[in-house]
């Protein structure tokens, strides 16, 4: 049997909530960077190379980082053996890029875009009771708050309004990508109140979600990823927002609760809205820098620490 490690102290939770935002920011680098890539590219398949490359490089860090538990050949303490959470995290990181692409194809930008922001933070926190992680009054203010702001900045954009499209196929899948989300999350946290690194867990997690997605690099013309381009773009994605974004996020979960980091995670938005306009030119509406503003000062209400909110308010 595993030596439970503690790994959740106070008096790092501004540093980990900070390494959640910022693995966050990196996720919404992501729709910049594939607008900036080449034409003609499939978001399933750039989704598979982006983390079949984040697995390497998160596989290269856990070798790189002192020894420690191993995740195979023995039961962890709980309910689940250590194997079983982490081919669930693996099915999670997986489903979470088909879903979410499926959800923004059939149900629109906006609409797949909202349901799977919307569903990820309040599915991560009822799994998040599973590890005896109970939401809070300044959680689910937090929470609240950052998701009317999310639903805000993206109406502001009117990214897929115009469509009018309700597809019941794709509202499923966007709320599975939520779920996805969600599953992943609490599967790493599961591993990590166990003791077990967070650079072996991430790595095992996009190993296996890389194993499940490689049939489709077969399905599709990968002509385009011998262009410089190309090539920049997927090793932005896959080094970048990918194998750094996790090694923040796995930091961020190893001293908060899952709950919170899915709710700081909401910060991805906001930083695609801002490269957006900075980047790429769009148009910064009233309704969107007003969702930018609720969301900044919702996450603000969940990192700062509580007594210094006090403090702030006095």
């Amino acid at each position: 049997m595993w030596s439970t490690v503690p790994v959740t102290r106070r008096n790092g939770a501004p540093g980990a909530a900070l390494a959640a935002v910022c693995a966050a920011a990196l996720w919404g680098t992501t729709g910049t960077a594939q607008e900036l890539g080449p034409d003609g590219t499939d978001p399933v398949t750039v989704g598979a190379l982006r983390i079949l490359l984040g697995a390497l490089v998160l596989g290269v860090l856990a070798l790189r980082r002192p020894s420690g538990p191993e995740l195979t050949g023995s039961r962890l303490p709980g309910r689940l053996p250590g194997p079983a959470v982490v081919l669930l995290g693996g099915v999670c990181v997986a489903a979470y890029q088909a879903c979410f692409f499926v959800g923004v194809d059939r149900a629109g930008v906006a609409v797949g875009t909202v349901v799977a922001l919307g569903v990820a933070p309040l599915a991560t926190g009822l799994l998040g009771l599973l590890l005896g992680e109970r939401p809070d009054a300044r959680w689910a203010v937090a929470t609240s708050g950052a998701v009317v702001g999310v639903v805000l900045l993206v109406l502001g954009t009117g990214a897929g309004a115009a469509t009018g499209r309700s597809d019941p196929l794709g509202l499923v899948a966007a709320a599975g990508a939520g779920v996805s989300y969600a599953g992943y999350t609490v599967a790493a946290r599961t591993l990590l109140v166990r003791g077990v690194r967070g650079t072996m867990v991430m790595a095992a997690f996009f190993a296996l979600g890389a194993v499940l997605l490689s049939p489709t690099l077969l399905l599709t013309d990968l002509g385009w990823l011998t262009t410089r381009s190309g090539m920049l773009m997927v090793l932005w994605l896959g080094v970048v927002a990918t194998g750094v974004s996790y090694l923040l996020f796995q930091r961020g979960l190893s001293q908060l609760s899952a709950r919170t980091v899915a709710t700081l995670s909401l910060a991805e938005p906001v930083t695609a809205t801002l490269l957006g306009v900075l980047v790429l030119r769009e148009r910064l509406g009233p309704l969107t820098a007003v969702g930018i503003g609720v969301v900044v000062l919702s996450l603000l209400v969940m990192a700062v620490p509580g007594r210094r909110l006090s403090r702030a308010a006095g």
